[in-house]
């Protein structure tokens, strides 16, 4: 049976509906950064170019290149880190300034080196440009995070409970150049009504630093 990363690690993808502390270790993806508004789509282009390169790198054991390590696993889910320039927080209301990562992780036996080769080999038998997608090792640390079951305009009122629990906790919001707002994407929108959808929210935090007198 085919390991699947949802199931043997449900505390990063299948958390509750309840907001919770958690350690997020350092994990490798492959990513495309972009403008979610740009009107060419870069957006859709940017998941078709992850996925070309996750499935060269899943059936790779069917060709001539054999990875250490390697065994049969589910493709992770989809995920995005958000942030909007010069913004520390998340704001809803300005949409046209998101920029975003999207991204899908990586087993721990993929190197940089199979990371290359699979770039290559797409690029050869799809015929398509796969510059853009790029090795990323992302160390994530101290979180907040919920379930956020429905749609993707309803997530603020799910973050002000994420937000009440960091306070209460001693915690405070911690956006960064280098920590971003990262959503983890459970359901197809093509394919699910708006008010059942999915979607992992995670917030990077810091405890507060207490003044000395």
């Amino acid at each position: 049976m085919a390991f699947d990363y949802k199931k043997e690690y449900k505390e990063f993808y299948m958390p509750k509906n309840v907001p919770s502390i958690i350690e997020i270790p350092k994990m490798n993806y492959i990513i495309v950064k972009g403008n979610p508004n740009e009107e060419n789509g870069d957006y859709k282009k940017s998941i078709g170019l992850l996925y070309g390169i996750a499935f060269t790198i899943k059936m790779s054991y069917k060709g001539a290149r054999q990875i250490e390590g390697f065994f049969n696993y589910v493709v992770p889910p989809l995920e995005g880190l958000w942030w909007q320039e010069g913004n520390n927080t998340i704001d809803y209301q300005k949409k046209e300034t998101f920029h975003f990562i999207s991204m899908i992780r990586l087993p721990d036996f993929v190197t940089k080196e199979d990371f290359d080769w699979a770039i290559k080999e797409a690029t050869e038998k799809k015929k398509q440009d796969y510059s853009k997608v790029e090795f990323f090792t992302y160390e994530e640390g101290t979180c907040i995070q919920c379930m956020h079951i429905g749609s993707y305009d309803e997530e603020p009122k799910t973050l002000e409970l994420m937000h009440q629990l960091m306070i209460e906790q001693g915690y405070e919001l911690d956006i960064t150049e280098k920590r971003f707002h990262h959503e983890i994407y459970l359901s197809d929108p093509r394919k699910c009504a708006p008010n059942k959808l999915r979607t992992v929210i995670r917030h990077p935090i810091r405890k507060i630093k207490e003044e000395t007198k």
